[in-house]
């Protein structure tokens, strides 16, 4: 987890993760960097021996600008990468982020499941790269990211991206941009639940089936803490 709650500075994170055979690391973090703070964040895994497993679990909760961007190389036969990443933009955010798993090693598999909230002027884009190089035979690549904005000038760009240079593969993905619904919201508030609660409502319906899935207890809820003080 990153805190740091003061005026204007520029902030990096920079992490790293290694795996032998047989090896699994599940990596957790809530970034909660306060406005005002340019926050440059790179995490990297190599999946190396066989059979090993990287798991990333991500909160991207962060005030300020954000370039965000996250790697996950399948060296080894049998290697497995998941990258779940949830973020909420507010105010005039400008927020990137970059997920990649790449595919050397036969029979890996690579899941990417990102889901975003934009509200007032924040704007991000959400890029997701699949790539299975050519040798990775019998490899499966994923990914679904989906933008939920709650403002009209919120924006949101999902750009899903396979890149296959093998035959004997699978592959798919899944995207969407959309703004709330107001027939959602018209019903919830026409059950006495105040606008600012139906929105909450949503936001959390929409965002629960990443958090749901985040494999690290405490990661779940320092992230619906935060997610409870971004939506407010």
């Amino acid at each position: 987890m990153s805190s740091f709650k003061t005026g204007e500075a520029i902030f990096n994170i920079v992490s790293e993760v290694f795996t032998g055979a047989n090896a699994r690391v599940t990596y957790g973090a809530v970034d909660n960097l306060a406005e005002g703070v340019t926050v440059y964040v790179n995490r990297r895994g190599m999946a190396n021996g066989r059979d090993s497993k990287i798991e990333w679990a991500l909160g991207l909760m962060n005030d300020g600008d954000v370039v965000s961007e996250n790697i996950t190389k399948l060296m080894g036969d049998g290697t497995f990468g998941d990258t779940k990443s949830v973020v909420v933009g507010r105010g005039n955010q400008t927020e990137n982020f970059t997920t990649s798993i790449i595919h050397f090693g036969k029979n890996s598999e690579g899941y990417i499941l990102k889901h975003g909230v934009m509200k007032d002027q924040a704007s991000s884009i959400f890029n997701g790269i699949g790539k299975i190089e050519h040798g990775a035979t019998k490899s499966n690549a994923e990914q679904e990211s989906r933008v939920l904005m709650l403002s009209e000038k919120a924006r949101g760009d999902a750009n899903p991206i396979l890149l296959i240079d093998e035959d004997d593969v699978t592959a798919g993905h899944a995207a969407s941009v959309g703004r709330v619904d107001p027939i959602q919201l018209y019903y919830l508030m026409s059950r006495g639940i105040s606008k600012e609660d139906a929105e909450r409502l949503v936001i959390y319906g929409f965002l629960n089936p990443v958090v749901k899935e985040l494999p690290i207890e405490g990661v779940k809820k320092q992230l619906v803490s935060v997610i409870e003080r971004k939506v407010k």
